[in-house]
């Protein structure tokens, strides 16, 4: 347990910074290394939102596979799933993007993992059909927000260890998602032409 805490403490500071690199440098100059979440601003312009998207989305897949590979080994041992749960909790709480690991299967390990809003249950039909990545940008309280949905397929046989309906399910298809939601910074204004 206290390896699988370290191993994910220590990619959640590789992710972190990596996320904080990822701004938005190419209108402004460079600026000092940030540490903090409250130290990067809080949106981004809608291409920044989807590379950041798709780094994360790695960054946590290939996490999850090595915590499994490496440090689950019977069905006694914390499974990665519920410490992604966990660490995507952290850093929500931290003041990063939030992301989610919902259920795809209509068989969740967890109540909590259930599609909550109208975005992740759109994104759980498109995903059973086949497709591989879902986004819209919404606007909630006045602000822009990018959501994404990615597959979570079943990657390893020890996936079946923790999961027994996994069994029959095809490869490639999705048991699960994650969801992101990242603020958009606000279009300019549109300028008035005058005549």
């Amino acid at each position: 347990m206290r390896k699988i805490a370290c191993l994910v403490g220590t990619l959640t500071t590789v992710a972190l910074a990596m996320y904080a690199l990822a701004g938005d440098t190419a209108k402004k100059p460079a600026e000092p290394k940030r540490n903090t979440a409250a130290d990067v601003p809080k949106e981004v312009s809608l291409p920044v939102a989807r590379r950041e998207v798709r780094m994360l989305d790695d960054i946590y897949k290939l996490a999850i596979v090595l915590i499994t590979q490496k440090y689950v080994h019977n069905e006694t041992d914390f499974p990665a799933g519920a410490a992604a749960v966990q660490w995507f909790d952290a850093i929500g709480k931290r003041g990063w993007h939030k992301v989610r690991l919902i259920d795809v299967s209509g068989e969740p390990a967890d109540e909590g993992n259930l599609p909550q809003d109208e975005f992740e249950k759109l994104a759980v039909k498109l995903l059973r059909q086949g497709k591989s990545y879902v986004e819209r940008v919404e606007k909630r309280g006045g602000k822009r927000f990018y959501r994404a949905a990615t597959p979570v397929p079943v990657v390893l046989p020890k996936c079946v260890m923790c999961h027994d309906n996994y069994k029959n399910v095809k490869p490639g298809q999705p048991v699960g998602a994650l969801v992101y939601t990242i603020p958009l910074r606000s279009p300019a204004p549109k300028q008035k032409q005058q005549k």
